[in-house]
């Protein structure tokens, strides 16, 4: 039965607003300290490396290793300085309870997962939930947590046909396997390995939200840049023993390591 607006039938097209679901991938941008001219000049390096990366991709500022970053002002100059830059900052992760009561008033989402991440609604609690706090007797036992819905299957994405330059080709749950040649300019980015089963001359991102246990296969190294759980090298890094070579890149205690596939 259709909703009635005044005993007048309201179709789906009139109505005002729509809810729905839909997941989108960030890309976590980890600040190892201050955002200072260091942290910005490795910045725009990566960014030069990779400059189709970036592009139209909501970022998450990971505040694990950032102790500094604690009042507003803090993180409304972090989000004018990547704005200058084009990118587009959308919230913090890892960040202390101070961290996301100052995020949060500066207009960030602070995403679950934070280390104690608590953000009231109306910023800094007052004095009387304070006290309230404070005369509250032994806390109750917390219902147990609903148990989470299983994840959706890994899903291997197969490309059959070359990749061009300008092309971003993303499996968002999985592994990527391509079967012809990626061309300088296109970039290939998965949650698990990538197999490229001819020359790679663009850019490969494995284990994108994390996972270090990811692998890239190619038949002919000669990639502009490599990377695996946000650690990375471009083509002026390789070693020449491995470029046009048959070769599987993984990490070992935390090091991007090349070798050849036998």
């Amino acid at each position: 039965m259709n909703p009635e607006v005044d005993g007048s039938p309201v179709s789906v097209a009139d109505r005002p607003l729509q809810v729905r679901g839909r997941s989108f991938t960030a890309v976590v941008l980890k600040l190892n300290g201050a955002a200072d001219a260091g942290f910005y000049g490795a910045l725009e390096s990566l960014m030069r490396q990779a400059p189709h990366f970036f592009v139209n991709a909501p970022l998450v500022i990971d505040l694990a290793e950032a102790p500094g970053l604690t009042e507003k002002a803090d993180f409304v100059k972090l989000v004018r300085d990547m704005r200058a830059r084009r990118l587009s900052v959308i919230g913090v992760q890892n960040g202390t309870a101070d961290q996301d009561i100052a995020a949060f008033g500066a207009g960030l989402v602070c995403l679950q997962g934070g280390r104690d991440a608590q953000v009231p609604r109306g910023g800094q609690p007052s004095k009387a939930e304070d006290a309230a706090e404070e005369t509250r007797g032994p806390k109750a036992r917390a219902p147990e947590p609903a148990q989470p819905e299983p994840e959706a299957a890994s899903a291997t994405i197969v490309v059959t046909e070359p990749v061009r330059s300008g092309q971003r080709i993303f499996a968002d749950r999985g592994d990527l396997i391509v079967m012809a040649p990626v061309s300088s300019g296109a970039e290939l980015i998965a949650h698990g390995n990538i197999h490229v089963y001819g020359p790679l001359r663009g850019r490969a991102l494995a284990g994108v939200n994390g996972d270090k246990t990811a692998r890239i296969f190619v038949q002919s190294l000669e990639a502009e840049l490599v990377a695996i759980a946000g650690l990375y090298q471009t083509s002026d890094d390789l070693d020449p023993s491995v470029r046009r070579g048959r070769v599987q890149a993984f990490l070992r205690d935390d090091t991007l390591c090349f070798e050849p596939l036998k």
